[in-house]
């Protein structure tokens, strides 16, 4: 009998792994592609080893729209470990641009929802770190974009690094 539970819960588990393997492959399948502006980061955690510490312009905006209820602490402590939609304004070429905070209201055709969380008074958005093989920081240096795949529920995934004319950062696209 043992075993028969410890069949079916693997049976069980392995089936949750790939329904999660498989909706993140769709996500990056079918999502709408956007690129967002990096923001400057403190130089010395730009590039830690294999990986690159990551903020955008968007977060800033996110930042200075979201409401402050405690003037005397700061907005940190009002917003910290909240989560909402920030609605971009995509331009021709696919970068997005703050609009404003997502309050239920009907998007233009250039218009998405995106999710965002503030954690530790940093709004994120999916990551905040690329990583990359050992060698590999100096492909990295010109990043001015994260390209991501958003999905119809303003979820976020990190597909890779551009540079300012949106060219695809890598090893693979130097060859």
């Amino acid at each position: 009998m043992a075993k028969k539970i410890v069949l079916v819960a693997m049976v069980f588990i392995l089936g949750l792994v790939n329904w999660s393997i498989i909706a993140k492959e769709t996500h990056l399948a079918e999502g709408r592609s956007v690129y967002l502006e990096l923001a400057p980061v403190d130089p010395r955690s730009l590039m830690q080893g294999d990986y690159m510490a990551l903020r955008f312009q968007l977060g800033n905006a996110v930042h200075n729209a979201l409401p402050k209820t405690d003037a005397h602490r700061g907005w940190r402590q009002a917003v910290d470990a909240s989560d909402g939609y920030v609605v971009v304004r995509l331009d021709s070429r696919q970068v997005g641009s703050f609009k404003g905070l997502y309050q239920d209201q009907t998007l233009a055709e250039d218009e998405l929802r995106l999710r965002f969380r503030v954690r530790g008074g940093e709004v994120k958005f999916a990551t905040n770190a690329f990583f990359f093989q050992e060698g590999h920081a100096k492909y990295y240096e010109p990043a001015k974009y994260g390209q991501f795949r958003v999905d119809d529920k303003g979820e976020l995934l990190l597909v890779a690094m551009a540079d300012k004319d949106l060219r695809r950062l890598g090893p693979e696209a130097m060859d």
